[in-house]
């Protein structure tokens, strides 16, 4: 089983690396829900965090409908990410009715090439979680954050384990959204997914910086579980 740790700063990607977590969606500021780091601060990462590092990329906060101009600074920061060597990075896009805008996220995948892409939480705006997974499958995406289209991926373990199933290994479903060192053998058991995502984070005074026993508890927890 697989930790992806999402670090809102070079702090936490180090946690994640030490605490043996598997990868890292990178992106600043939490208060947006993440949007893309300085390109400075992705170029760090990878030299200096020893696990995969995917940058989000998100050009502001809000929603994820995208008009031409912010479109065209996406592609930038993918090509760019491209050139620097990430292994792959996490973004998504949705219309008007919250529907995955499944023609433009194939051209991101496609930029991205041969990044993985990963569709974050964008997901969990979808009126019907079924179709959209079709949606993102069809666009060429490597795995989706998903809380189940619920506030938590415990609230949403059902939809979670559907939604496995009906991937059928064509896609990797990743559980997010309040994933805990206290509830991840139970979401575990519920979903039977094989990767989770978790900030890590357990105090609002820590500076949104990842906690390193929380991190290894968690880790800890799906290796024993994982074998």
């Amino acid at each position: 089983m697989v930790l992806e740790v999402c670090a809102f700063n070079i702090q936490s990607c180090r946690i994640a690396e030490q605490a043996g977590a598997g990868r890292i969606e990178f992106c600043f500021d939490p208060l947006q829900g993440g949007v893309t780091p300085s390109l400075g601060a992705i170029q760090f990462a990878l030299q200096h965090i020893n696990i995969p590092i995917f940058p989000m990329i998100r050009p502001r906060g809000g929603n994820f409908i995208y008009d031409a101009d912010e479109l065209d600074i996406m592609k930038r920061d993918i090509l760019l990410c491209r050139e620097m060597g990430c292994p792959g990075i996490a973004t998504g896009m949705q219309n008007v009715d919250g529907r995955i805008a499944t023609e433009q996220l194939k051209r991101l995948v496609e930029w991205a090439y041969p990044m993985q892409v990963t569709c974050h939480k964008v997901f969990d705006g979808s009126p019907d979680a079924a179709e959209a997974l079709e949606a993102v499958i069809a666009a060429g995406c490597t795995r989706i954050l998903t809380s189940g289209l619920a506030k938590t991926a415990i609230e949403g373990a059902e939809v979670l384990r559907q939604l496995i199933a009906q991937a059928a290994g064509r896609i990797i479903i990743m559980p997010g959204g309040g994933v805990r060192s206290t509830n991840i053998s139970e979401l575990i058991s519920q979903t039977n997914a094989q990767e989770y995502h978790s900030s890590c984070i357990v105090s609002r005074a820590s500076g949104q910086i990842a906690d390193l026993d929380e991190a290894r508890s968690i880790v800890s927890i799906t290796k024993t579980i994982g074998g």
